[in-house]
């Protein structure tokens, strides 16, 4: 591995890019491609057939063009259904991105914990299993969003995305009890696209809950693989690849997620 490392970060958009922003931060001096394959997005409408079908062979397809040292699976979806053949097939190490329940769990204070992520995310044995291993007590709430993702897309491309829009998908993640001890306390975004969002998640929130965002998470598992980094000196800057082959505007909304790289 040379002074700068390859690192692929991959998702099925945009949302990765909450995911590279916090790796940027511990790397500044790493050499990013990331590949949003937004021909096929939404993953989470998408059968676990269908997307390891997808993912596995065009994976390959990026290690072979772009060399990286470490890829990101930088979305739920992808990750809970795809690791697994993922690191069968390819010597490259991998991390991924699964819901936090563990630390949400721990976390909480009245044991009510919600996981929102998409129905794909939400519906695997997957995800049911970190449950029975790892809610450690907690009432967890299983809640898979339909439009959230593509709201969050829409959102960062500029379009107007309603208040009540986003407020409808959230509102299940909501569940009260007797008081305030006894109502949701935590919710798991298990979608690295609901980032994008969070102000607003925040401010539409019927009450105070701690969103649990993985990316820091990964970021830290990123830079404990690769080692010690060079510091801050040259930046090699980041390239954006759209399997759709579309431009998106990358400026004034998507640059503030590339940590002051350049896209190349």
């Amino acid at each position: 591995m040379g002074s700068h490392p390859n690192i692929l970060v991959f998702d099925s958009g945009l949302g990765g890019l909450t995911v590279l922003r916090e790796v940027v931060k511990l790397r500044p001096d790493a050499r990013y491609v990331y590949v949003g394959d937004d021909a096929f997005f939404p993953y989470g409408q998408k059968s676990e057939e269908a997307v390891i079908g997808r993912v596995v062979p065009l994976i390959g397809e990026l290690i072979a063009e772009h060399a990286p040292d470490l890829v990101v699976i930088a979305c739920n979806t992808a990750s809970t259904m795809t690791l697994a053949p993922l690191r069968a097939r390819y010597a490259v190490p991998f991390v991924g991105t699964v819901p936090a329940i563990k630390p949400a769990c721990a976390a909480s204070r009245t044991k009510r914990v919600s996981v929102l992520g998409t129905s794909g995310t939400v519906r695997l044995e997957y995800t049911r299993a970190l449950i029975r291993d790892f809610a450690g007590g907690c009432d967890v709430n299983l809640v898979g969003s339909v439009h959230l993702a593509a709201l969050a897309e829409a959102a960062l491309g500029g379009a107007d995305v309603p208040d009540e829009a986003i407020r409808a998908e959230i509102a299940p993640c909501f569940v009260a009890g007797d008081g305030a001890d006894d109502r949701t306390d935590s919710i798991v975004l298990a979608c690295t696209h609901y980032p994008l969002l969070l102000d607003r998640l925040v401010r539409l929130a019927p009450w105070p809950v701690d969103w649990i965002d993985p990316a820091p998470a990964i970021a830290r598992r990123v830079a404990t693989l690769l080692g010690a980094g060079s510091g801050h000196g040259d930046a090699p800057g980041v390239r954006m690849v759209f399997t759709s082959g579309r431009l998106h505007r990358l400026t004034t909304t998507i640059s503030p997620y590339l940590g002051g790289h350049i896209s190349a």
